[in-house]
């Protein structure tokens, strides 16, 4: 054989080689899904990930969440840059301490009914992507909402102004930096660590979504629930690594954010509404499709609280993210959420 066939042939050689490579790489995929014991993880993203991924895509998965891997905060996130799992799905304000730009997504009070934070999470949408990718070097692959995020407490109250002295279970420091404000203290811990905390006298209130409250036992040590949606929506973002992402062809990434949009996003979202009261209807003994209804005192909320709630917001948590963030984010964010719902930082 002559060099010049020779050295063509060992070029075919290689080209199918590193081409099989990508395609083992790819194979199969180590997905990380939120907390296994919401619907959220049960009805969308399982589903997705161990049968909707393997049908279409022909690619295998194996599947764990974040109660079973047990990485606190951006570490999930972060194992991903050194190849450990390939795609994660985490709450965004779990992550906001090594990327403050993401806090702007969800600030405590920006948005109480699901249209709106729908509209605030289009507009936001492109430029979250460009920031986890910065960051963390990570492709955004989906937005969902958990339940409205609400209040669960172990002792008697009767409005935001009972709030004040109390030590209050917050998922990100924007919660955090609303509660302090209401003159409580803010404290940060895992979602699966509060009913304990709350049995123990460790936290005197919690704040996550209703449904999801009901269904990880918050009620089994709550007295009182108050549905005002103090604490936003706490949006689970699904990230994939860059480097896995970059292995997929052209066509396997369109496919792939196609099917995410409608098995996992749209049906997440159109849930989300319904969810939010029936976790309020399970939590104070009315109907309740999920299981055994619990017996919490609603406490109403009043116009004057909501308008409380967006004066916070507005005096208290957007200041607290500039202190953090660069003008130039400030400056995006009004241009995006800050003009969907008409509220501008100072």
């Amino acid at each position: 054989m002559k060099l010049g066939r020779k050295i063509a042939a060992l070029l075919c050689f290689s080209f199918a080689f590193a081409s099989t490579q990508v395609l083992a790489d790819t194979d199969e995929m180590r997905v990380v899904g939120s907390w296994n014991s919401l619907t959220l993880f049960k009805n969308f993203e399982k589903p997705f990930w161990t049968e909707t991924v393997p049908q279409e895509l022909g690619i295998k998965t194996s599947m764990t969440s974040l109660g079973q891997v047990k990485l606190k905060g951006p570490a999930v996130v972060r194992q991903m840059g050194m190849g450990v799992f390939d795609v994660v799905h985490t709450v965004a304000d779990y992550i906001v301490s090594d990327s403050p730009d993401l806090a702007g997504l969800d600030l405590p009070g920006v948005t109480t009914d699901i249209a709106t934070a729908k509209k605030t999470v289009e507009a936001y949408r492109p430029v979250l992507a460009e920031y986890l990718a910065r960051d963390f070097d990570v492709k955004l692959l989906s937005v969902v909402p958990y339940p409205a995020q609400v209040l669960f407490s172990r002792v008697p109250i009767q409005g935001l102004g009972d709030l004040k002295g109390k030590k209050i279970r917050a998922s990100g420091w924007t919660t955090s930096e609303f509660v302090t404000a209401l003159g409580a203290t803010g404290v940060t811990m895992s979602f699966s660590e509060v009913p304990q905390s709350l049995q123990r006298g460790v936290v005197d209130c919690g704040i996550t979504g209703s449904l999801s409250g009901y269904s990880a036992g918050w009620g089994e040590v709550s007295k009182y629930i108050y549905p005002l949606p103090v604490g936003g929506w706490d949006y689970v973002i699904g990230v994939m690594s860059m480097s896995t992402w970059n292995k997929l062809s052209k066509e396997q990434q369109d496919k792939l954010q196609a099917l995410i949009k409608e098995k996992l996003e749209t049906p997440g979202w159109a849930v989300t509404e319904k969810e939010t009261q029936e976790g309020i209807d399970c939590l104070t003994g009315k109907t309740c499709p999920h299981g055994d209804p619990q017996k919490l005192t609603e406490v109403p909320v009043t116009d004057e609280a909501r308008a409380q709630v967006k004066e916070v917001l507005i005096n208290s948590v957007l200041p607290a993210l500039a202190e953090k963030v660069s003008p130039e984010t400030m400056t995006t964010w009004n241009e995006t959420i800050g003009k969907v719902v008409g509220i501008q930082s100072k």
